[in-house]
């Protein structure tokens, strides 16, 4: 079956008509199904948006200013000697988190978090699961032996390539 991604219109528009094409109710973005059309769907928005921002990178290096980012801060010379910081963004595999601690000028704490850790983690404090396990919970198994549909549940998260052979 093929969709055909028509352009325009919000991005709820675009998740309305593909699964309309589809023959799908909005629950079932809600599974390993939904995750992969998620990705599809949003190459799509991004693919859209693509020749707005070349053209945007464009005009911006056509007005002579090169520079693309203010680095003065990146001179350790200029830290203060205790400092705290952190970043989040985002990743092939999802939303990643990053957090450093100096002290005296050296790294005394650094820890990064990538979208395989927050999938694929345990459960938490208060015992509510991983989103992994969320998926896998009440998923139908055909063959125990070969249980393929435990498979692609996990390969929709898109995990890392160590997190995958576990």
């Amino acid at each position: 079956m093929s969709v055909a991604f028509a352009s325009g219109g919000t991005a709820g528009a675009l998740v309305a008509r593909v699964l309309d094409q589809l023959g799908l109710e909005p629950d079932a973005l809600f599974s390993t199904l939904g995750r992969i059309v998620a990705r599809a769907i949003e190459t799509k928005i991004v693919a859209d948006r693509l020749d707005g921002w070349l053209q945007e990178l464009a005009a911006n290096l056509g007005t002579g200013d090169l520079a693309f980012a203010d680095i003065s801060s990146w001179d350790p010379g200029r830290w203060p000697n205790d400092l705290e910081g952190w970043s989040i963004g985002e990743s092939a595999r999802g939303a990643v988190g990053h957090w450093v601690r100096v002290r005296d000028r050296r790294i005394l704490d650094y820890q990064v978090v990538d979208g395989s850790t927050w999938n694929l983690s345990p459960r938490d404090g208060r015992g509510r699961p991983g989103a992994l396990e969320k998926a896998l919970i009440g998923t139908p198994v055909r063959d125990p032996g070969r249980p393929v549909e435990i498979l692609r549940a996990v390969h929709s998260f898109d995990p890392c390539a160590a997190c995958g052979v576990h």
